[in-house]
């Protein structure tokens, strides 16, 4: 099974949406790669890294038509952002004010292009539940950042599966419980490399859709967002101090289902190569 590129945890280096670029983001991503390689938690002096009893890997997400690698910070996902999916989730599909849950960064699964990766159904569940989706990932952060200014921080984009034990996370919705173990578990972000900005432009429009053993479930227009990507950052950075590393999960279409073992997921989004998973 493909497992992320990964290396010693370190932090990528924020900038304010308001500010110049203090650090560049993969400039950065190369002096911490060398730092790990002489053993370094940190960037700068190898004298100051605190020793530690264990190594903890850190993620990183290959980008596509270059050798640097992209530090992923902190997964963040949005809830019910089509309305359409948010109806046959059960609610209101008005503009709510948006709401957000995260996954650990070591739930990802880089799906190398061209391939179908083994994915491994989860314990627990009897339910367990795709969702296609695309990816966001900011290069700069910062807090409370305006609307216009949000796409700035965007440094580039991919698609990805939000993998759910949905039993798990109605079992726990129900009894008002948080239902994190219904999202935040192993290998439940599989996801693609990364195609920059500056080559794919930004999504805002086009085809998303899913289908299972050649069968279409999900079938949509990235228009129908309810949240923009632009406003999903610019809300987020208003609860959190959003950093370049940080990744955005944007959203659902209907039609989300379950899937067995030996059954293929194959998912598209226009404008980027198709991502394909096998459940093992």
């Amino acid at each position: 099974m493909p497992a992320p590129s990964r290396t010693t945890r370190t932090d990528a280096t924020r900038t304010d949406a308001s500010q110049p670029n203090r650090r560049n983001l993969l400039g950065s991503s190369a002096l911490l790669a060398t730092g790990a390689l002489l053993g370094c938690a940190t960037p700068g002096n190898a004298a100051n890294a605190p020793k530690t009893p264990f190594a903890v890997p850190a993620t990183y997400l290959p980008i596509v038509g270059s050798d640097e690698q992209f530090p992923v910070r902190r997964v963040y996902c949005i809830g019910r952002n089509y309305a359409a999916h948010a109806r046959e989730m059960g609610s209101d599909p008005t503009r709510e004010p948006p709401f957000f849950f995260q996954k650990p960064t070591d739930a990802i699964q880089l799906v190398p292009h061209g391939t179908v990766a083994d994915h491994p159904y989860p314990p627990l569940t009897k339910n367990y539940h795709y969702e296609a989706e695309l990816v966001a990932a900011l290069g700069k952060g910062g807090r409370n950042i305006p609307v216009t200014q949000a796409l700035d921080c965007v440094y580039g984009y991919t698609l990805g599966l939000d993998m759910t034990r949905r039993d798990l996370q109605r079992a726990m919705g129900d009894e008002k419980k948080p239902w994190e173990i219904g999202k935040s578990f192993d290998h439940s972000a599989p996801i693609g490399a990364l195609h920059k900005v500056a080559q794919s432009g930004h999504f805002s429009k086009g085809a998303i859709w899913l289908k299972v053993n050649g069968n279409t479930k999900q079938s949509a227009d990235l228009s129908q967002m309810i949240w923009s990507v632009a406003e999903q950052i610019a809300k987020l950075s208003e609860a959190f101090e959003l950093f370049p590393g940080d990744i955005i999960y944007s959203g659902t279409p209907e039609n989300v289902g379950p899937v067995v073992r030996g059954d293929v997921i194959e998912m598209h989004i226009d404008g980027l190569p198709n991502l394909s998973v096998k459940i093992v």
